[in-house]
């Protein structure tokens, strides 16, 4: 909300335009994917599901129903879905 219009408008266009694949090919850490399965703004079958199966041994956790705002409606369980995994 902070951020200038034209300057919201250009990373968004950049980041939808651009392709990761061959960059998640390559990730050697562990890695975490946590989705809405309601998403409706980037859908999960092309988003979370794409990504993790690009990134070796990749752990990705979908939350029933939940929207692309995970991180606010669902704050507590993703916040233990990210400790947990850190601490695994």
């Amino acid at each position: 909300m902070q951020a200038g219009h034209k300057n919201t408008y250009d990373s968004i266009a950049s980041f939808s335009a651009t392709d990761f694949r061959e960059d998640l090919k390559r990730f050697d850490v562990p890695t975490l994917v946590i989705h809405g399965g309601d998403d409706q703004i980037v859908p999960l079958d092309i988003s979370g599901k794409a990504s993790a199966a690009q990134i070796r041994e990749a752990k990705l956790i979908v939350y029933p129903g939940a929207p692309h705002g995970l991180t606010d409606t669902h704050k507590e369980r993703f916040n233990q879905d990210l400790l947990d995994f850190i601490e695994s």
